[in-house]
C-alpha cells in the first residue's frame, strides 16, 4: 500500500524553497530518494491504523469510490492468492476499467458562482450499480446489494440493522448536509458523494470512513438529511459481500486484463464529454470566444471566475479537494501491479506514461490560481488544510472549520469581482489552455503505450 499524500507535502515544501514547478520538484526528489515506491511515494505503514470495536480498520485512501470498495473488501478479509494481501486501492481503480475523463463549466446565477467538475475514472458520471461499481464488483465476484427506501424511517432501520449484523456499508450522502466539510448552506444539494459507515456507537452515532486513518463522527440527525438530500439516489446503501475471500490468481489475472481492456476501450472513444477529447474541448475552449461556454465570453464580467479557477485546483489535487484529484499516479501503480501480476514488463512503460501524465496535471493545478491575486494562494493552503483536517477524522474537526472558514471567506470575497488587469487575465487563460493541451497529447500518447504493452 502506498500514499502519496505524504509525498506530495515533501514536494510542495521543496516548490515553495525553490521556486520549481511540481513536476521538476518531484524529478529531483525522486532523484535523491532511492528508496522509495516504483511510484516515489513512501510505503505506509500499517501501524497506528485506527480500529472500532467490531474489528474494522480505517486504511485511509484517496478517491470515494475507489477507497471505499478497497477498504470494504479489506474488512471482509479479502486478499489476493499471489501477495496474500488486501487488494489495493490501485487494483480497484484498474479493474474497475480505469481512468476516464470529463469536463463541466457549472454556472449558478443565484450564487454568482462557477464551478469546474472534472472527471477522472472510467464512468465517473456512472458511480454506482449497474455502473461503475457494479462492474468493479462482478469482477472480482463480489455480491453487491443496494438498498433503497423513500421513507427516512426504514432508511434509518435498514442502516443500523446492517451494522448491527457487524457489517460496513456504503452510504451514499451529500456532501454539504454531512457537515465534515464545512460547506456553506448555499450548496446543500449540489454534490454527492460515498462513504463507508463503518459502526455505531451507543448513543447512535455513526462512525464513518472518508479515507481517513480515524473515524468521523457524525449523528443519526445528520446522517439522515446528507442520505435523504439528493433524490438521484435519496437513502441508498450499498453493502458488499465477498463470495471467495481469497481471489484466485486465475480470478486476478482476468480481472485486470478486463480492466485493461475496458479502459483502453473508454479512452478510445471519440465523446468530448466522457473521454480523451474532452481534454482538447477544455483547452479550445479557455482562449476561442466563439462557444457559449467559452472562458472570454462566460467570465467577461469577471463572476465566478476566481471561484471556477480555485475548483480546478479542487479537482486535479489529491491533496485539495474531496474527490481524489487525476487519479494518474493511482492507475500507474495498478499498471505496475499488472506487470508483475500478468507477466508483461511493457505495462511499467505505460505506468512511466501515465506518471508523466500526472505530472503535467499537477502543473496546472500549481497555475490554476494566480499568486499575484491576493489571499489567493492563502485560499488555496486553506483548501488543502481543510482536506488534511478531514482526513485526520474526528480529531481535525477544529482545523477544518477554521480552513473552511479562511476558505469560503476568499471565495465570497472575489465570488462577483476578480482585480487583476485584463491583460493578465488573457495571459492566465492562454497558458491554462496550452498546459491541458499538453496533457491532452500526453494521455493520448499514454493510451497508445497501454494499448501497445495490452498486446
Amino acid at each position: 500500500m502506498t500514499t502519496h499524500k505524504g509525498f506530495k507535502r515533501v514536494v510542495r515544501a521543496r516548490m515553495a524553497k525553490t521556486g520549481e514547478r511540481y513536476a521538476a520538484a518531484r524529478r529531483a526528489l525522486l532523484a535523491d530518494t532511492p528508496a522509495t515506491a516504483s511510484d516515489g511515494t513512501t510505503v505506509a505503514s500499517t501501524d497506528g491504523m485506527a480500529a472500532l470495536p467490531a474489528g474494522y480498520r480505517f486504511r485511509g485512501g484517496l478517491h470515494p469510490e475507489t477507497a471505499t470498495v478497497a477498504n470494504m473488501l479489506a474488512n471482509f478479509g479479502v486478499t489476493s492468492a499471489i501477495t496474500g494481501q488486501p487488494l489495493s486501492e490501485a487494483a480497484i481503480l484498474g479493474i474497475g476499467g480505469g481512468l476516464g475523463a470529463g469536463y463541466i463549466l457549472w454556472e449558478f446565477k443565484a450564487h454568482h458562482s462557477k464551478i469546474i467538475t472534472l472527471g477522472f475514472r472510467n464512468r465517473w458520471q456512472y458511480p454506482a450499480i449497474p455502473g461503475w461499481l457494479g462492474t468493479t464488483a462482478a469482477r472480482l465476484a463480489v455480491e453487491a446489494t443496494v438498498h433503497e427506501t423513500s421513507g427516512a424511517k426504514n432508511a434509518r432501520d435498514k442502516l443500523d440493522a446492517i451494522l448491527a449484523r457487524g457489517e460496513p456499508v456504503i452510504a451514499f450522502v451529500d456532501q454539504q448536509s454531512i457537515g465534515t466539510w464545512v460547506q456553506p448552506s448555499t450548496l446543500s444539494g449540489y454534490w454527492g458523494y460515498q462513504v463507508v459507515v463503518a459502526g455505531r456507537l451507543d448513543d447512535g452515532t455513526y462512525l464513518v470512513d472518508d479515507r481517513g486513518r480515524t473515524p468521523l463522527h457524525v449523528s443519526p440527525g445528520v446522517m439522515a438529511a446528507a442520505r435523504a438530500r439528493i433524490g438521484s439516489y435519496k437513502h441508498r446503501l450499498i453493502g458488499l459481500r465477498p463470495t471467495d475471500r481469497t481471489n484466485s490468481e486465475e480470478t486476478l489475472r482476468t480481472a485486470f486484463r478486463d480492466g485493461i481492456a475496458d479502459g483502453i476501450e473508454h479512452l478510445s472513444s471519440p465523446s468530448d464529454s466522457f473521454s480523451l477529447p474532452a481534454w482538447r474541448k477544455w483547452s479550445r475552449l479557455m482562449t476561442d470566444a466563439r462557444g457559449a461556454k467559452a472562458w472570454p465570453r462566460v467570465f467577461a464580467d469577471r463572476t465566478g471566475l476566481f471561484g471556477a479557477l480555485l475548483s480546478i485546483v479542487e479537482g486535479v489535487d489529491g491533496d485539495v479537494g474531496a474527490t481524489g484529484g487525476h487519479l494518474r499516479y493511482l492507475y500507474a501503480d495498478f499498471l505496475d501491479e499488472a506487470a508483475l501480476l500478468m507477466g508483461r514488463p511493457a505495462f511499467s512503460a505505460a505506468a512511466a506514461a501515465w506518471r508523466e501524465a500526472g505530472d503535467l496535471w499537477e502543473d496546472l493545478a500549481d497555475s490554476a490560481v494566480p499568486p499575484d491575486l491576493m489571499g489567493a494562494t492563502e485560499a488555496v493552503a486553506a483548501a488543502e488544510e481543510l482536506n488534511a483536517a478531514v482526513m485526520a477524522g474526528e480529531s481535525g474537526r477544529m482545523r477544518a472549520s477554521e480552513a473552511a472558514q479562511e476558505l469560503w471567506a476568499t471565495r465570497e470575497r472575489y465570488a462577483q469581482a476578480f482585480p487583476l488587469p485584463q491583460d493578465r487575465i488573457d495571459e492566465l487563460f492562454t497558458d491554462l489552455g496550452v498546459r491541458i493541451g499538453a496533457i491532452y497529447d500526453a494521455e493520448r500518447q499514454a493510451l497508445a503505450t497501454t494499448s501497445s504493452a495490452a498486446g
